[in-house]
């Protein structure tokens, strides 16, 4: 079988969508999480599914990728990731709150949230956003397809724009590897690309 058309396909639409990003987005984005940074505030991040592997990406790639070269650490916090919590939510009380029920007086003035979802509409995030919002911190939204509800609430949006979740997926990785990179070759005086 000759997958190469399809091959090429899949790698056009990808650099297709690399090249319409929003980067005044990206920089907003960045210039919040080093504000949260600078001033030693936490960093909440989930999603679900394949979003909830790349939340424990970025908390992996900021609180030792980074945080291991500088004397101030990253404080990630991924919601996702403790099973028993999520299990014991989602039984008790509801799958809808399992992230905003996590945040519940959790939150600190100058923390930020940064949620994905592929479609921008999955309640269980848009619960932990309108939560967030509602006590003053800030949103990155990062979506795909039109963006939905996630992309409306978000003080910032990092928005994949198209109908393609692997192609969206793609994307949240490369913002985390991009923001990394950049952060990486500014804090620790590194740099990730051999030259």
């Amino acid at each position: 079988m000759d997958y190469k058309n399809q091959i090429n396909k899949y790698i056009e639409n990808e650099i297709e969508v690399l090249k319409s990003l929003d980067i005044d987005a990206i920089n907003a984005g960045m210039n919040l999480i080093m504000e949260a940074y600078e001033a030693k505030k936490k960093i909440y991040i989930f999603g679900n599914g394949g979003s909830s592997a790349t939340a424990s990406h970025y908390q992996n790639d900021f609180n030792k990728g980074i945080s291991e070269y500088v004397e101030t650490k990253f404080n990630f916090h991924c919601l996702n990731d403790n099973i028993a919590t999520l299990m014991a939510i989602a039984n008790d009380i509801g799958f809808e709150e399992v992230f905003r029920f996590q945040l519940t007086n959790h939150l600190d003035e100058g923390d930020i949230i940064i949620a994905i979802s592929g479609s921008g509409n999955s309640k269980n995030v848009i619960n932990a956003v309108e939560y967030a919002k509602s006590q003053g911190n800030k949103v990155i939204g990062m979506t795909g397809f039109g963006g939905g509800k996630l992309r409306e609430l978000a003080d910032i949006s990092l928005h994949a724009p198209i109908n393609s979740m692997q192609i969206t997926e793609d994307i949240h990785m490369i913002f985390d590897h991009m923001i990394m990179s950049i952060f990486y070759k500014t804090l620790c005086g590194k740099n990730h690309i051999v030259e």
